[in-house]
Parts: structure tokens; C-alpha cells; sequence
């Protein structure tokens, strides 16, 4: 029995790519209910909460292990962590009075902005008290090599509860397996090695026998990474947030309901990420006028995650995702117009074949050059293909407790990649639209103007579909990061 587990190439590269200023996990910021968490005294009941993940680890295996390496190849893989201790990872605070929403935005930018310890599994989860409003916030922070956005939303259904009554729940036993030895990885990686050519060679045969099959699905995988390599030879603009970036963060969120977004495109056509991305359009045309930069001659581009996860490897970990890079229509002013354009452009990105290139890219990487798809990353962002990432994950439709505390909202925390100071992540919850924007501390210190921008980007899409703008002026949307 196996005593270890191999990254893929698609997880190993967010270790690969992390350094000092660009730290790859992801997280989210969810506020709870108070009240049914308290102990007598008032306070919260944090046993009780770590007793309660506790009870769930062995549905997710990989919160027990840590990162080890292949002597000499380097390559990096799971072990199980004989040091583990639960309370290092589920932390307890308190926000200082007034215990507001822009308190709360500032410690969360705090936490996001320190890596986490690859001598440890790589995940913090934080229970934050002391919020007004009789609030609880949990704050996730865990290694983009551990989970990608959809898996993600999978593991918050494990640790929540679809019912308010969910019960804490017994731990089932667990023994850190035996770490493997240096000489059994090194064998291991050697005979991988000495497997991979018979794969070509199988697939080679396969090839012969079907040639017409063969040079189709050949052709498809070349045009596929000449469209996703494409725009890395058609720069994008220079913009206030394509700059250095370094650790530290500012972290601010708004937040909508999916029914206004979809009263949008009911009227003016296209789809629910059409109205999405045509709001960021319009809100960073007014950002970029703010700044004093004339929107009218920019090429701008957003990298747009693809989720290519089956029904079948929904719950499990690691990361299937590839990407496409979308046109942002920022040089036009007329709000219908953007979101016109925006569908016209993703309609034929759906048909193109970008999504299949990064696959491609991916499954190369499994069986050559170990680092290759770290390079990649890397030689595309210097090479400014695109100026920010834009990430829409569908969460579940239904309320969800933490054991009988109602989660009110939950904002996604995406990490910021090298050259870019600028991230927009959305995660839809109950009916809900939340959106969590991550910049660079020292690059955006007007942050909180680009998410109002996002407001009144979204108003202005209301008023061109006729729709009057409901609730302007969301008391969440002026607190300050």
C-alpha cells in the first residue's frame, strides 16, 4: 500500500510559482450568525468548532498532509503528518471595537499576506469574534495546490451543514502512515520515468490503427495551444495594476443577488458571466478614468479560469482547470454596448479551442520537463497576455449552517500571481453574488474605489434594461478595506 501521493503537474505548479511577493493559496471570508455559536459567558465556543472538524477530516484526507520532495528530482508529493495538531490550524481571534466590516477587511488582507508553513498541511482556518452585528467570521486560507475554486466549493459542503440541527459528530481514528524513504521516492520517480515511453508508444500504435482519429485529435491539441499562446504575442496594455507586486495585501468585497443579474440579461441578452465580466468592463473604465489613464485606446484582456471537472471528480482534491483570456470592452461607454460586445467575444471563445490548449499544456507537463508548466506561467506573465484574473465559482444554491449557525455570505479570497495587483473573485451562495477583490497593498491603495466602481457599473446595467437599482449604497459596500 502506497504511503504517499504524486502531485500532478497542475498542483505542483502552484508551489513552483510561489515566492516571496506572490503567495498561491486561496480562501474565503464567511460571516455567520453569533448567536447559536456562544458559549453562556458570551464568547465563542471554539472547542466546540474545532471538535466539529474535527469530526470530518477523514473526508478529506489531504488536511493531514503535508508537502515532502523526491531527493534529487525534486518533485513534490503528499505524506501524511505525524506532527499533526488541530488547533494549529483552526485559530481563534477578536476583532478590536468597533469590530466593523472595515476591521475585518484589514485583518484579512493581514492574514492573506503571510505564506503559509510547508512544513505543515498547508491550510488556516481562522474563527474571528468581536463582529457587530452579532457576527461570527470564519476566514479559510488554504494552498491553490491543494484546491481549485470548484473542489473548494465541494469542501464547504463537507464542513457545513444543509440543516440547522447538524450534530458535531465523532472522529474516526487516524494514524500518520509511515513517510516513505528517500531511496523508495527516488525508485518510485526512476520507474515512472522508464513507464512513460511505453505510453507514447502505446498511444503511438493507437495512432496507426486509426489514423484519420489520431491526426484530428493531433490537430485539435496543436490549434488548441496556438489560440492560448496567441495573445502572449499580442500584449495587452500597460494599466495601474500590471506592476510589481509585493506581500502584502488589501482585501474588499461587495455583494449582489444572482435574480438582478439574471433581470440584466433577460433584457439585453447574453449570460449570467456575460453581465459579470461586462461589470468589471464598466467598472474599470471608470477605475482607469479615476486614475487619470483614457480608457478609449486600451487592449484589455481578462484570464478567465475553465473548470474542466467531471461530475465524477466533484469532492475531490487537487486542481482541473484550465483558462481562457476574454476581451474587456472598456473603450465604450455605453454600459449595453459592453455587455453586447462581451457576449459576442465569449460566444466565439466557447467555440475556440484555448480551454483545450491549456489541457494540453497540462498533460505535456505530466510526462516531460517536471517545471515546464512553471515556466510557462511565468514566461506568459511577463509576456502580459492579460492584466487581471476574473474567477466565477457557482456555490450551492441552499442555506448552510455551521453547526446551526446560518452562513450569511461568503467572499472568495484569490491570490495575486506575479505582474498582477489586481484579482476579482465571485462565488454565488443562496441566491447571493459575492464578490472578493484582492490587490496589492502598496499598488491600490484606492482599492475601495474600484469596488464601488463595480456598483455602480452593475446600476448602470440595471438602468439600461429598464430595471430600477435596488438597495444602492449596501452599508457592506462602504466599509473601507
Amino acid at each position: 500500500m502506497a504511503n504517499y501521493e504524486r502531485l500532478s503537474a497542475m498542483d505542483a505548479s502552484f508551489l513552483g510559482i510561489e515566492d516571496q511577493a506572490a503567495h498561491m493559496h486561496v480562501g474565503a471570508v464567511m460571516l455567520f450568525d453569533a448567536a447559536p455559536l456562544r458559549l453562556p459567558d458570551g464568547g465563542i465556543d471554539i472547542d466546540r468548532i474545532r471538535r466539529a472538524v474535527h469530526a470530518r477530516l477523514h473526508l478529506v484526507p489531504r488536511f493531514r498532509q503535508r508537502v515532502a520532495y523526491v531527493p534529487w528530482e525534486g518533485l513534490p508529493v503528499w505524506i501524511d503528518d505525524d506532527r499533526f495538531r488541530l488547533a494549529y490550524h483552526v485559530r481563534h481571534t477578536a476583532l478590536p471595537r468597533p469590530g466593523d466590516d472595515r476591521v475585518l477587511k484589514r485583518l484579512v488582507g493581514r492574514i492573506m499576506s503571510q505564506p503559509l508553513d510547508r512544513t505543515r498541511p498547508l491550510w488556516e482556518m481562522w474563527v474571528v469574534e468581536g463582529l457587530e452585528g452579532d457576527r461570527v467570521a470564519l476566514i479559510s486560507k488554504t494552498h491553490h495546490c491543494m484546491v481549485d475554486g470548484v473542489s473548494g466549493a465541494d469542501l464547504m459542503a463537507v464542513l457545513l451543514d444543509a440543516v440547522p440541527d447538524g450534530e458535531v459528530g465523532t472522529p474516526e481514528p487516524w494514524t500518520a502512515r509511515r513517510r516513505p524513504s528517500g531511496t523508495r521516492l527516488v525508485l518510485d520517480a526512476a520507474l515512472r520515468r522508464v513507464a512513460q515511453p511505453r505510453t507514447v508508444l502505446r498511444a503511438a500504435v493507437d495512432a496507426v490503427r486509426t489514423p484519420r482519429a489520431a491526426l484530428h485529435t493531433l490537430t485539435e491539441a496543436a490549434g488548441g495551444l496556438a489560440e492560448l499562446f496567441g495573445p502572449a504575442f499580442d500584449p495587452v496594455s500597460a494599466t495601474p495594476f500590471n506592476v510589481e507586486i509585493g506581500p502584502h495585501r488589501r482585501f474588499d468585497w461587495t455583494a449582489m443577488r444572482v435574480a438582478d443579474l439574471k433581470a440584466v440579461k433577460n433584457v439585453l441578452g447574453g449570460t449570467l458571466n456575460d453581465v459579470v465580466l461586462a461589470t468589471v468592463s464598466g467598472a474599470l473604465r471608470r477605475f482607469f478614468r479615476q486614475r487619470k489613464v483614457d480608457p478609449e485606446g486600451l487592449k484589455i484582456r481578462a484570464m478567465v479560469p475553465v473548470s474542466v471537472r467531471t461530475r465524477d471528480e466533484r469532492g475531490t482534491l487537487g486542481n482541473r482547470v484550465t483558462q481562457i483570456n476574454a476581451p474587456i470592452p472598456v473603450h465604450l461607454a455605453d454600459p449595453a454596448a459592453r455587455l453586447d460586445a462581451v457576449r459576442v467575444t465569449l460566444a466565439g471563445l466557447k467555440e475556440s479551442r484555448q480551454a483545450l490548449g491549456g489541457e494540453v499544456l497540462t498533460a505535456i507537463s505530466e510526462w516531460t520537463v517536471p517545471n515546464l508548466l512553471v515556466q510557462a506561467v511565468r514566461l506568459a506573465a511577463r509576456a502580459r497576455p492579460y492584466n487581471l484574473v476574473v474567477t466565477n465559482v457557482p456555490g450551492p444554491q441552499i442555506p448552510l449552517y455551521l453547526q446551526g449557525a446560518l452562513m450569511r455570505t461568503a467572499y472568495p479570497v484569490v491570490p495575486l500571481f506575479e505582474g498582477f495587483a489586481l484579482v476579482v473573485g465571485l462565488f454565488s451562495y443562496n441566491g447571493g453574488l459575492y464578490w472578493g477583490i484582492n490587490g496589492d497593498w502598496e499598488q491600490l491603495p484606492d482599492l475601495h474605489d474600484f469596488v464601488l466602481a463595480l456598483d455602480e457599473s452593475f446600476a448602470e446595467l440595471q438602468r439600461a434594461a429598464g430595471i430600477a437599482p435596488a438597495d444602492a449604497g449596501r452599508p457592506e459596500t462602504r466599509e473601507r478595506a
